[in-house]
């Protein structure tokens, strides 16, 4: 790298500089029926400034963009196109502690996906309490005797 490179970050011609934004994935759910609203959708998306890649799955109705892009700005644009749009809101049940909680479980979620819904976690058991009930270390634990 020679000092060229560096030539622009010391002589710019706007005062203000904005920061890069971070590489990100931003996935998309897309009502889409035929080619021509793939192909549109595609190309709404194409047109942002900062997209790397963009991968269209009409099956499952999902749109995954790579780049240097805000979510927001990507989901306003496909909106612009006339199709309903939405962030993804599915994740693989793998991850999920109980993946058929009320409102986790979707019938139009793709095969092995379910909603992402805060859950909560189960509490520790009730032997975990008994052992600390009848400790040899507490004189006082027992109360039965």
């Amino acid at each position: 790298m020679g000092a060229f490179d560096y030539l622009p970050y010391f002589c710019s011609v706007t005062s203000t500089r904005s920061k890069l934004k971070a590489m990100q994935t931003v996935e998309i759910k897309v009502k889409m029926d035929c080619d021509g609203c793939e192909r549109k959708v595609k190309n709404a998306i194409t047109s942002i400034q900062g997209v790397k890649s963009v991968e269209v799955n009409r099956k499952q109705s999902r749109v995954t963009v790579s780049g240097y892009v805000e979510p927001n700005k990507v989901l306003r644009r496909v909106k612009n196109t006339g199709k309903r749009a939405e962030l993804w809101p599915y994740i693989p049940h793998h991850l999920v502690y109980y993946p058929h909680t009320a409102g986790a479980y979707d019938k139009r979620a793709p095969p092995g996906h379910v909603k992402n819904v805060l859950q909560t976690f189960p509490t520790s058991d009730a032997s975990d309490n008994m052992d600390s009930l009848f400790s040899d270390d507490n004189v006082n634990a027992c109360s039965i005797m």
